[in-house]
């Protein structure tokens, strides 16, 4: 009898043992779905990021991304940071407002000549060269510029609003209509600008975009 008991008593023990960690793990498996979706999210969100600043000058960009969480206190903003931080988004829109405007040429020894595009052809700012009334009728303003550089301000403002130090600065306790703006409203500009771009591209190379390979 003691025999049958001890026996059966070891029949139960590793059943109750696998039932305990089933009824353990099931919070933790919710949580690893939970991370997972909020990782995902915030991976979509540095690839949506990545995708917007391919559009505005380089330069531009990384100043940006360098100064915006010394400006904003890593979000913690006074009144002080936050007249600073108005100033640097303000400034950086303006940079690649007037950047958009910007060409380059080659000249016939390889060398790299930037310059302003005017209605009467390429500035070039140095004076290192001088293009021929031919090459210079290419370079000439024209509407579409205008229209890149409006949608390069939108763009930067996207590019703004998904830094969180930003949002935070301004927006400190945000209610939940302003949460909702401010995280469709970076996704619609990306996307709607991103489209025009496909449709109208530009042709120029200015400072801070890459160059043509002629």
């Amino acid at each position: 009898m003691e025999i049958k008991i001890q026996a059966g008593e070891s029949r139960h023990r590793p059943d109750d043992e696998q039932k305990l960690p089933l009824l353990q793990d099931m919070p933790k498996s919710v949580t690893e779905e939970e991370r997972t979706l909020i990782q995902k999210a915030i991976r979509q969100t540095f690839q949506s990021t990545a995708h917007l600043a391919n559009l505005l000058p380089t330069g531009t960009v990384l100043a940006f991304q360098l100064l915006a969480p010394i400006f904003t206190n890593q979000g913690n903003c006074d009144s002080v940071s936050r007249s600073m931080t108005a100033g640097l988004v303000a400034l950086c829109g303006v940079s690649c407002f007037l950047l958009s405007f910007t060409d380059s040429y080659r000249d016939k020894n390889g060398n790299v000549c930037y310059g302003f595009a005017t209605f009467r052809g390429l500035w070039i700012i140095d004076g290192s060269t001088t293009l021929s009334p031919e090459v210079d009728a290419n370079f000439q303003l024209r509407f579409i510029d205008f229209l890149h550089a409006f949608m390069s301000i939108l763009v930067f403002a996207a590019v703004a609003l998904f830094d969180q130090n930003v949002v935070d600065c301004f927006y400190p306790t945000p209610s939940d209509k302003a949460q909702e703006i401010l995280t469709a409203l970076p996704v619609g500009i990306g996307v709607i600008c991103s489209m025009l771009f496909v449709v109208f591209p530009t042709k120029r190379h200015g400072i801070g975009f890459p160059l043509s390979a002629n």
